[in-house]
């Protein structure tokens, strides 16, 4: 059996395009064990930021996680301050399961930052434009779906649940860890792998 990884999520678009994300990276580090991300469990945020939701989706990820794996929870910042919301979320959510591996990743505003971070390396994609540039600082962005969607043409408008699962399949890895909260998925799912791998030689 596969280590499993069961992501916690906020979007319909991140359903399809979280586990891409994860198998993308683990096929980076190559960790020499089976790792497989597990569909999301969905949950709309303002669920998750309420008392006993996030604590009840992570009860739910533990069931589909069987025997050995960890959770991940990933949800857009929306304008809060990761460093303040991110440690409640975190402790809330190993406080319900304090037996399992658990991380939280706050994407910082949005989960399009990421393609903002790594726009150049999306040009011709899903109908953006062949002039895009990377963003200089796609985390200040308050609105990154519209910022895409200027760079579409006039008649075209961003879809997540097309837009996040063909570009997070897309972006250029190095560049889209100029987003520190990308640069801290990367270091998370990095932190599962050596679990992985040390449960996989116990």
């Amino acid at each position: 059996m596969p280590f499993l990884i069961v992501p916690i999520a906020e979007g319909h678009g991140e359903v399809p395009a979280v586990p891409i994300l994860f198998r993308r990276v683990i096929a980076e580090l190559n960790p020499g064990v089976a790792i497989e991300p597990a569909r999301p469990i969905r949950r709309p945020r303002a669920t998750l930021l309420k008392e006993g939701g996030l604590e009840d989706a992570v009860k739910l990820a533990v069931f589909a996680m069987g025997e050995s794996g960890a959770i991940l929870v990933l949800l857009d910042s929306e304008g809060d301050c990761p460093a303040e919301l991110a440690p409640d979320l975190l402790a809330r959510a190993r406080k319900a399961r304090a037996d399992k591996q658990i991380a939280l990743v706050l994407a910082h505003q949005e989960f399009e930052a990421w393609f903002l971070a790594s726009a150049s390396s999306l040009r011709g994609r899903r109908g953006l434009s062949e002039e895009i540039e990377d963003h200089d600082n796609p985390e200040s962005v308050q609105g990154c779906k519209e910022w895409l969607e200027g760079w579409l043409p006039e008649n075209r408008k961003y879809s997540e649940t097309i837009g996040q699962p063909a570009l997070a399949a897309t972006f250029d890895l190095g560049l889209v860890r100029r987003a520190a909260s990308f640069d801290k998925f990367y270091r998370e799912v990095e932190q599962i792998c050596r679990q992985a791998t040390l449960t996989a030689t116990h």
